[in-house]
């Protein structure tokens, strides 16, 4: 089974999060990356969020660096 990653590296904020969650199914990362949008960037859990977090969900690993 190949590993699903989302890399908030990928979504400049004045913030410059540098925090990548990995899981093992979609539901489980899914899951999490909106825990984190919530309490770290202020988002809110909608259906319409969740289907803009599964946009974003790539396969393998993070990278160890993201092109600026």
């Amino acid at each position: 089974m190949e590993r699903l990653y989302i890399d908030c590296r990928e979504f400049p904020s004045d913030m410059k999060c540098t925090v990548a969650i990995a899981a093992d199914n979609e539901k489980e990362l899914v899951d999490a990356a909106v825990l984190h949008a919530v309490a770290v960037h202020g988002h809110h859990d909608t259906p319409e969020f969740r289907v803009e977090i599964r946009k974003a969900i790539h396969k393998g690993n993070p990278p160890a660096s993201v092109a600026a």
